[in-house]
């Protein structure tokens, strides 16, 4: 299984695919990084050049993220690797 995971690995990175991958990864990741009160009330949209688009619940809450921001942007990247997302930008 291994392997195989190299393979691909291997395949996405000649095909310059590697960091949209990487990136993407993050949409999964929000509800772990974030914890269950943020999550309940954000939807994470997309990622697009290292920006990831959260949608928030209300302007309450697109407000107490802005705030937060630089936290939860550190813990996403400590999660997916180094500078992975760049930005993110609540809606």
């Amino acid at each position: 299984m291994q392997k195989l995971k190299a393979a691909i690995n291997n395949l996405l990175k000649a095909a310059g695919l590697d960091a949209g991958v990487a990136q993407n990864k993050a949409l999964l990741v929000w509800d772990d990084v974030v914890g269950a009160k943020v999550s309940e009330n954000t939807t994470p949209e997309k990622v697009e050049a290292g920006t990831l688009y959260i949608k928030a619940s209300n302007p309450t809450w697109r407000q107490e993220l802005v705030f937060k921001k630089e936290d939860i942007l550190k813990k996403l990247n400590k999660k997916l690797g180094e500078k992975t997302i760049k930005e993110i930008k609540f809606i």
